[in-house]
Protein backbone atom coordinates (compact mmCIF):
# COMPACT_ATOMS: atom_id res chain seq x y z
CA UNK A 1 0.00 0.00 0.00
CA UNK A 2 1.69 3.56 -1.09
CA UNK A 3 1.85 5.95 1.69
CA UNK A 4 -0.27 8.77 1.18
CA UNK A 5 0.77 12.65 1.45
CA UNK A 6 -0.85 15.64 1.80
CA UNK A 7 0.53 16.72 -1.95
CA UNK A 8 -1.10 13.33 -3.01
CA UNK A 9 -4.58 14.43 -1.47
CA UNK A 10 -4.36 17.99 -3.04
CA UNK A 11 -3.46 16.58 -6.55
CA UNK A 12 -6.15 14.14 -6.03
CA UNK A 13 -8.43 17.03 -4.64
CA UNK A 14 -6.97 19.32 -8.18
CA UNK A 15 -7.92 16.29 -10.57
CA UNK A 16 -11.63 16.08 -8.97
CA UNK A 17 -11.73 19.78 -9.55
CA UNK A 18 -10.15 19.79 -12.76
CA UNK A 19 -13.14 17.06 -13.80
CA UNK A 20 -16.02 18.67 -12.35
CA UNK A 21 -15.67 22.31 -13.34
CA UNK A 22 -14.72 22.22 -16.65
CA UNK A 23 -17.27 19.69 -17.39
CA UNK A 24 -19.94 22.29 -16.15
CA UNK A 25 -19.35 24.27 -18.74
CA UNK A 26 -19.02 21.85 -21.69
CA UNK A 27 -22.12 19.90 -20.43
CA UNK A 28 -24.36 23.56 -20.17
CA UNK A 29 -22.92 24.32 -23.69
CA UNK A 30 -24.36 21.19 -24.98
CA UNK A 31 -27.46 21.70 -23.63
CA UNK A 32 -28.00 25.02 -25.17
CA UNK A 33 -26.03 23.91 -28.42
CA UNK A 34 -26.93 20.19 -28.65
CA UNK A 35 -24.13 17.51 -29.27
CA UNK A 36 -22.48 19.10 -32.16
CA UNK A 37 -18.95 18.43 -31.86
CA UNK A 38 -18.12 20.49 -34.64
CA UNK A 39 -20.14 23.76 -33.56
CA UNK A 40 -18.15 22.97 -30.37
CA UNK A 41 -14.94 23.23 -32.69
CA UNK A 42 -15.82 26.49 -34.02
CA UNK A 43 -16.88 27.65 -30.86
CA UNK A 44 -13.07 26.94 -29.32
CA UNK A 45 -11.62 29.31 -32.50
CA UNK A 46 -14.04 31.90 -32.51
CA UNK A 47 -11.37 34.34 -31.98
CA UNK A 48 -7.25 34.37 -32.09
CA UNK A 49 -7.05 34.64 -28.22
CA UNK A 50 -9.43 31.21 -27.61
CA UNK A 51 -7.61 29.80 -30.87
CA UNK A 52 -4.29 30.47 -28.86
CA UNK A 53 -5.75 28.77 -25.91
CA UNK A 54 -6.88 26.03 -27.50
CA UNK A 55 -3.63 26.13 -28.88
CA UNK A 56 -1.77 25.89 -25.85
CA UNK A 57 -3.92 22.88 -24.06
CA UNK A 58 -3.54 20.55 -27.20
CA UNK A 59 0.33 20.88 -27.11
CA UNK A 60 0.33 20.40 -22.97
CA UNK A 61 -1.70 18.08 -23.93
CA UNK A 62 0.64 16.54 -26.33
CA UNK A 63 3.39 16.72 -23.81
CA UNK A 64 2.00 15.22 -20.45
CA UNK A 65 0.54 12.05 -22.92
CA UNK A 66 4.20 11.68 -24.49
CA UNK A 67 5.81 11.91 -20.53
CA UNK A 68 2.48 9.46 -19.42
CA UNK A 69 3.35 6.91 -22.00
CA UNK A 70 7.34 7.18 -20.95
CA UNK A 71 7.24 7.13 -17.84
CA UNK A 72 4.70 4.47 -17.19
CA UNK A 73 6.58 1.92 -19.58
CA UNK A 74 10.15 2.98 -16.92
CA UNK A 75 7.80 2.20 -13.99
CA UNK A 76 5.86 -0.75 -15.57
CA UNK A 77 3.01 1.51 -13.28
CA UNK A 78 0.15 1.09 -16.20
CA UNK A 79 -2.36 2.54 -13.89
CA UNK A 80 -0.68 5.56 -14.53
CA UNK A 81 -2.16 5.52 -18.39
CA UNK A 82 -5.43 6.30 -17.09
CA UNK A 83 -4.02 10.21 -16.91
CA UNK A 84 -4.46 9.46 -20.66
CA UNK A 85 -7.99 9.61 -21.28
CA UNK A 86 -8.57 12.02 -18.70
CA UNK A 87 -6.93 14.29 -20.54
CA UNK A 88 -8.23 13.91 -23.62
CA UNK A 89 -11.77 13.89 -22.76
CA UNK A 90 -11.59 16.01 -19.67
CA UNK A 91 -8.74 17.95 -19.91
CA UNK A 92 -4.70 18.74 -19.00
CA UNK A 93 -6.90 20.16 -15.71
CA UNK A 94 -7.99 16.58 -14.35
CA UNK A 95 -5.32 14.70 -16.23
CA UNK A 96 -2.05 16.35 -15.00
CA UNK A 97 -2.71 16.19 -11.30
CA UNK A 98 -4.09 12.86 -11.87
CA UNK A 99 -0.99 11.77 -13.38
CA UNK A 100 0.58 13.75 -10.22
CA UNK A 101 -1.63 11.77 -7.42
CA UNK A 102 -0.17 8.56 -9.22
CA UNK A 103 3.53 9.35 -9.55
CA UNK A 104 3.78 10.50 -5.95
CA UNK A 105 3.06 7.36 -4.70
CA UNK A 106 6.04 5.86 -6.77
CA UNK A 107 8.42 7.95 -4.00
CA UNK A 108 9.67 10.85 -6.37
CA UNK A 109 8.35 13.00 -9.23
Amino acid sequence: MEKRTGLHWIFLALAIWGAIHPMYYFVSWFQENGVDLAAMGRAWNVNNAASGLVWDLTISAIALTIWVIADAIRHRAWRWLIAIPATWCIGVSCGLPLFLFFRLGRGSL
